[in-house]
Order: C-alpha cells, then structure tokens, then sequence
C-alpha cells in the first residue's frame, strides 16, 4: 500500500516522518525545487532569514515541544522574549494588557475604566453575547483596550473588518486575561501574559529550515521536489497524480497543500464545492528583509498597530534569536506586511516595499539608512487564513466532500485552520494515531 502525501512543508514532511517510523510506503510530491513549504529559509551574504515570516519554537504542547526541540538537538538557542508594541512613541509591553502602567495617562485611565465597566457588565447580564470577532474583543477587553490596540492591530494584520470576522477560534487562540493581571499592570506592578512562549527556541545555524531538515532528514530518498500538482485522477483502486510530465500512482492520497490546490487538480467537482472554496478567505505576505552594519534594542518582536505609521504590522529582530543568522558586527530585521491577493501591496515593486519598510523604522528610531548593508524581499501567496463569518459553513462543505472522495486533509492550508507550528505538527501526530499502517 503506497500513500501519497501532497505538499513537503512542515505538515507534510512530518507526517512523512511519523509514517516512517511506523513502516509505512510512501512518496511526498512538493512543488517547489526545495522542500519546507513556509518553514523554509534563506542564506545570503551572511544573513539567514526566514521566508514565511518570523518563526520560533514554543507550544503549550510538551509532546509537540519535546519532538521540535528533538529535531534541532544540538543546534537551539534558547531566548527569553522581550516583545513590545509600538504605541504612539512608546514601546509598550507586549501583551498590550499586561504592559498598561507604559502608557500615557489618559490612555491607561481609558483602557481600565473601560475594563472594569465591562467586567462589571458581563458579571450582571448587561451586554449580549458577542456575535462576532470585534464584539467578542469588547466584551472581552472593554472598550479601551479594544480600541487602543486590539481592534486596529487586528484589522492591520488581518486586512479585514472585524465585525465581519467570526469569533468562533479565539479562545484558546487569543488568551483571556486574568482580572487581576490587568489592574496589577495599570499600577505598574509587573505581569507576564502568554507565558507559554516567554521562553522561546531557535536553530542555532540554518534559520527554522533547520527544524524541517531535521524532521526530513531520514525521509529525504522518498521526498520529489520540483513535482507541481495539476491533476488527480482515481483509476480503479488507484490514484493517479499528474504533474503534467510526470505521473505518480498511489493507493492512498494524503493532502497538506492548500485546499484550493487540491479542488482545482480534481475533476468532476461539484459547483456547490467550487463556489465553497472560492468564498476561502486568506492574506498573503511580504518579508522585508534587512541587514544593519552595528547592534539592535534587544527586542525579540514588535507590533505595530498604528496604520498613520505603515503598513508594517510586524517587525522581528532574528539576529537576537540567534548569534549566528548575521555576520559579526551586524544585525538583521524582518518586517512583515499582510495583504489581500491583487491588492495595492501585491502591485508594489521590491524597491517600493523596501522604502515603506524602512521609513517606517527610521520614524519609529529602530535604524538610520547609512547603517542598511543588506535587504530582500519574499512573498507568499499564502499566509494567514481568515475566519469569515461564512468560514465554518464554507469550510463544512469542503471537507464533506474531501471525506466523501477518500482524501484526508492534514494541516494549515489543507484543513484550511490558523495553525502555528505546533499545531501542524499536533494536527499530524493525531491524525497518524488512526491511520493504518
């Protein structure tokens, strides 16, 4: 019995390890001359960058954390972050709630005031139950969280109104915060949030690519680059899966490509399922990567929620997760902006994108332009996928049908959910507990 796993990112290439191990026969098709989807990463002129933005290695999981820090044995620096948000001047604490006591004065009596009515709102029955992403951020926050940071930050990264976004992936996604932790920090009494990743993992050498080599390591001989999908044929029992110059046959079809690749490779889809995942709604990346002559602030990350500043919603310092990703004396910066496919930003030129970005950190102080030695510009189609309010019908639909035609469907852009490393690596340790050998 010979399995085909569609797609050589993370998920893929996991999947093939686990499938591995249990004895199993198999073939991983990835398009692209490299495998590692968007954990993949890019050395040049001394500089390692990451080319899906800025990745580190955390979970909440311990089996998932154990098995990525297994991957990169011998090669991990281990960091405590130091992430702020930049807020009219200020580099605020992040997460915006426990870093309160930093803002201006009318901003912080705004934003507990606020918290405390809303508390005292919720507690009585007074406000509704929320029915959408943004109602969900103010019955949460209050209004002056809400409107300070989360609601513009949101719309920033997510290139989409928040009223039309679904809340149905926030919890357990987007923390809660303790009452008491938000008015410790409004009278500067220090507080940590999401402190599953306050401690933090990076390869040492080679970018996040080295957490995916060293899953595939062992996999490699059975791994096809450069094999793009257009087509997928059942023949008898057996699939057939066409790259147009070449074919692979397979009893069994696992797919970790993005769901929209998957329908367009197969025939005889149904209108109902075509128009379902037209209605998929996503956003696409740039990174802007740069090299600076001299050192950095020792920040790990950097929101930036004011759109008067940019397009910019995130800036990472990678040179601080490890010593080794810039040449001695230099320091390195990746910038990400998110964007709908075909907008404004997908018609900016390399140059365009590198002159948004680093106006930007020369507004903000992070640099000078005599100091850039180095920059590069990546884009991924794919990049985020955003919950519409017609997401779980839409998303329903698909996956009905990619049951009912025999294709299991296993991580990120497949099972079309916004999930982070660990959850892909999650999504695949549970999905290989059932499947037979």
């Amino acid at each position: 019995m010979k399995t085909a796993i569609l797609g050589g990112g993370l998920s893929g290439l996991t999947l093939a390890r686990l499938l591995h191990d249990k004895g199993t026969d198999f073939v991983v098709l990835e398009a692209e001359p490299a495998y590692g989807g968007l954990c993949r990463s890019r050395t040049d002129k001394g500089f390692t960058f990451d080319i899906g933005g800025s990745h580190i290695i955390f979970s909440r999981d311990t089996e998932v954390l154990d098995f990525m820090r297994e991957m990169i044995a011998g090669n991990e620096q281990q960091n405590n972050r130091n992430t702020k948000i930049f807020y009219k001047g200020r580099y605020v604490k992040y997460p915006f709630e426990n870093g309160l006591a930093e803002l201006p004065e009318d901003d912080r009596f705004f934003c507990i005031s606020e918290f405390v009515k809303n508390l005292i709102a919720v507690e009585k029955g007074d406000l509704p139950a929320p029915k959408t992403f943004r109602d969900w951020i103010y019955y949460t926050f209050g209004k002056g969280i809400a409107e300070c940071y989360m609601v513009p930050y949101n719309e920033k990264i997510w290139k989409y109104p928040t009223q039309k976004m679904s809340l149905h992936w926030v919890d357990g996604r987007i923390p809660r915060p303790p009452v008491d932790d938000v008015i410790k920090s409004a009278i500067g009494i220090p507080t940590e949030g999401y402190t599953h990743q306050s401690v933090f993992s990076y390869p040492l050498d080679g970018g996040i690519e080295a957490l995916v080599k060293g899953i595939a390591r062992p996999v490699e001989p059975s791994i096809k680059t450069n094999f793009r999908i257009r087509s997928i044929k059942k023949q008898g029992n057996k699939w057939l899966i066409s790259s147009g110059t070449e074919t692979v046959e397979a009893d069994r079809i696992i797919s970790t490509i993005p769901i929209q690749h998957l329908i367009a490779a197969l025939d005889d889809v149904p209108p109902a399922v075509k128009t379902a995942c037209d209605a998929l709604t996503y956003n696409s990346l740039v990174c802007i990567n740069i090299g600076l002559i001299g050192s950095l602030p020792d920040y790990s990350w950097l929101y930036i929620p004011d759109p008067a500043l940019g397009k910019t919603n995130r800036v990472s310092f990678p040179s601080q997760y490890s010593r080794h990703v810039a040449p001695q004396g230099h320091s390195a910066i990746l910038a990400e902006i998110t964007h709908q496919p075909g907008d404004s930003v997908a018609q900016m030129t390399d140059n365009a994108l590198v002159a948004e970005v680093t106006g930007t950190l020369v507004a903000m102080g992070i640099l000078t332009q005599d100091r850039i030695c180095y920059t590069s510009v990546v884009r991924q189609p794919f990049a985020y996928v955003v919950y519409d309010t017609e997401y779980q019908k839409n998303i329903a639909v698909l996956r009905d049908y990619c049951t009912s035609v025999g294709i299991p469907l296993v991580g990120r852009f497949s099972q079309f959910e916004y999930l982070n490393m660990d959850g892909c690596i999650r999504s695949v340790l549970d999905f290989v507990k059932s499947y037979p050998a």
